[in-house]
């Protein structure tokens, strides 16, 4: 797109997202630019509201509107169990399964050397911290299975065990509805050593 004017710009924003391309970028600014207006005016707010009204959570580091978060403020849930993830898009995955019922602990991030990201870039300190104070009993580090993940989660590990908790890593291996013959030898080996009983 050539110019300065305010379609140009809707798609160089646009096209700064992740997996938007510029062709992408267009299709959606004319998109919205077809739209009636209240529906563009309520994206515009909306887009708005997220950078005004969200936050970090002071005990895990989620994004909330309110601090504590809904899910630490929750009495029901188990505060001596700690999920710790990467992202706060894994929170939102974990919760999808409806089947744990503890507390999360996000990092924002994984260990990358290469990126340039360390320990201090993340929130590791805020887990230890956390950790120190008595209340947990056991992490469970539930990062991607990539290097950068297996790197950030033992060196979680390192930091944590030490303080007398117990510290887990979520099971990797094949998923429901693949075959073996197409898995690869490492994601095989994880799924006989996080094999369980029937």
């Amino acid at each position: 797109m050539t110019g300065a004017g305010p379609i140009a710009r809707l798609v160089a924003e646009l096209s700064k997202l992740p997996g938007v391309g510029e062709k992408t970028a267009a299709r959606l600014a004319f998109h919205i630019l077809r739209a009636p207006v209240e529906d563009a005016e309520a994206l515009a707010k909306a887009v708005s509201d997220l950078r005004a009204k969200i936050r970090l959570c002071t005990s895990c580091w989620d994004f909330t509107e309110q601090d504590p978060c809904v899910i630490c403020r929750d009495e029901r849930r188990d505060g001596s169990l700690v999920c710790v993830v990467a992202h706060p898009q894994d929170v939102i995955a974990i919760e999808r399964t409806g089947g744990y019922r503890g507390r999360y602990h996000v990092l924002h991030g994984v260990l990358s050397p290469l990126d340039a990201v360390g320990p201090d870039d993340l929130r590791i300190a805020e887990l230890v911290k956390r950790c120190g104070d008595g209340q947990i009993r056991e992490v469970i580090v539930a990062t991607n299975p990539s290097v950068e993940g297996e790197t950030t989660a033992i060196y979680l590990a390192k930091l944590i065990r030490p303080l007398g908790m117990r510290v887990s890593r979520i099971a990797t291996g094949v998923p429901m509805g693949g075959e073996l013959e197409y898995a690869d030898r490492l994601t095989l080996a994880r799924a006989l050593d996080g094999r369980r009983e029937l």
